[in-house]
C-alpha cells in the first residue's frame, strides 16, 4: 500500500512539521519552545553543513570559489554565514515569530554580536563546554537557541583567519567559531 502512495507520506512528514513553525508561538509551552528550537538549530545546522561539504567542496573542483561578494563575479558562490543569512531571511518571510542568525564574541561584523546580556552568557557557556552544542532559554519575551558553530573545513577558519575584519587569527578546523542562534518571538 505504501508503495503505491510514492512521495505522499513525506509530504505529510514535511506538511505537519510546516504546521508545527506556523502555529503561533505564544501559546505553546516552554517544553514544546524548546523542541521547536532545536529542530531549527538541527536543520539549519544540516544544510549549512550539506552547503560545505557538499556543494561548497565540490564547486571548488570547478574554479568556483566562496566569496564575500559572490554577486559581482559569475564563478563565485556565496559563504556559508551568507547561506545561513539568506535561509534566515526566507524563513522570515513565511514565519514572522522566527528570527534565524549568528552569534560570536568574535564575529567579523557587528551585527554578528549578541544582541542582549542573556545571549552573551548562553554564548559563553557554550565556549566554555563546546560538547553541550545546543543551549536554550527564555529571554525576555522571546524563548531562544544556541547552536556552537564548528569550523566544518579548514577553509572556514583559514577565511576567518584571514579576514580583515577577524580579531582572532588562529582558528583551525574544528574550532568553536560561534553558534547558530534562534529567536522565537512571543
Amino acid at each position: 500500500m505504501l508503495g503505491q502512495l510514492g512521495g505522499k507520506p513525506k509530504i505529510v512528514t514535511w506538511l505537519v512539521c510546516l504546521a508545527v513553525l506556523v502555529l503561533p508561538l505564544s501559546g505553546m509551552a516552554e517544553v514544546s519552545k524548546d523542541l521547536v528550537a532545536r529542530y531549527l538549530l538541527a536543520t539549519v545546522q544540516a544544510f549549512r553543513t550539506a552547503y560545505v561539504e557538499q556543494i561548497l567542496e565540490r564547486v571548488k573542483r570547478a574554479d568556483i570559489q566562496p566569496q564575500e561578494d559572490w554577486m559581482k563575479d559569475n564563478h563565485s558562490i556565496m559563504l556559508p554565514f551568507q547561506f545561513v543569512k539568506a535561509a534566515g531571511q526566507e524563513m522570515k518571510t513565511l514565519v514572522k515569530d522566527v528570527d534565524i542568525g549568528l552569534v560570536s564574541l568574535t564575529p567579523l561584523y557587528s551585527s554578528n554580536f549578541p544582541q542582549t546580556e542573556t545571549e552573551v552568557e548562553a554564548l559563553m557557556q557554550l565556549l566554555a563546554d563546546p560538547k553541550l552544542k545546543v543551549i536554550t532559554f527564555t529571554d525576555g519575551k522571546e524563548f531562544k537557541g544556541l547552536a556552537a558553530d564548528f569550523a566544518i573545513e579548514q577553509s572556514c577558519a583559514d577565511c576567518h583567519n584571514h579576514h580583515p575584519n577577524s580579531v582572532k587569527k588562529d582558528f583551525k578546523k574544528g574550532d568553536m567559531m560561534g553558534a547558530i542562534i534562534i529567536r522565537l518571538k512571543s
